[in-house]
């Protein structure tokens, strides 16, 4: 996606070689005009296919997955890293080691929200290592659901996690896939 590119050009700011700070639009300060064109475009390119809910997890991915939701027209389900007195009960659980904070969270979702008919699209901001995913996929395979594929919206494709979950099987949708990227070098797409 073209308008993504040139986003993370104008406004993104690499960190050595493996950080890409993108908070001034997609992850801390956000674009909702942006997020709308890449929920268009994540609606354009799964077009064909039946979902009938968009899963993400806490907390970087849930205001593209909102706004990807409303092209979609379903509702959105976040996966929270911890559990709180709110989700008691029934969940489902998997461990997610997260590159940006350097930890394992445990990630939750209530059963209640998330079953076995459902028709799932994961939505995230980044793909590096798929930790994320992975952790993802795992909830939607304990609900017995369908997983229609992943939108994210910055894949370091230099790094292993999108050809791992693509060699899974799953379809993933990135907008932007960085071939390289470097403090002295700049950003370099696919």
């Amino acid at each position: 996606m073209r308008l993504l590119e040139e986003r993370i050009r104008k406004d993104g700011i690499v960190k050595g070689n493996d950080v890409l700070k993108v908070d001034r639009f997609l992850n801390h300060q956000m674009d909702v005009e942006l997020f709308t064109e890449i929920g268009e475009e994540f609606r354009r390119l799964y077009a064909g296919e039946e979902i009938t809910k968009i899963l993400t997890i806490e907390a970087s991915g849930i205001g593209i997955a909102c706004v990807a939701a409303q092209c979609f027209k379903v509702p959105v389900l976040f996966a929270k890293k911890n559990k709180t007195k709110n989700i008691a009960g029934d969940v489902y659980t998997s461990k997610v080691e997260s590159f940006t904070h350097g930890r394992v969270y445990d990630i939750i979702v209530s059963k209640e929200f998330l079953r076995p008919e459902d028709k799932v699209l994961l939505i995230d901001d980044f793909l590096a290592n798929g930790a994320a995913l992975m952790g993802l996929i795992t909830l939607v395979e304990e609900a017995g659901a369908k997983l229609v594929g992943a939108g994210i919206c910055v894949e370091k494709a230099f790094q292993p996690g999108g050809q791992r979950i693509r060699d899974m099987g799953i379809r993933v949708e990135s907008l932007a896939r960085i071939k390289s990227m470097s403090e002295e070098d700049g950003i370099e797409f696919i």
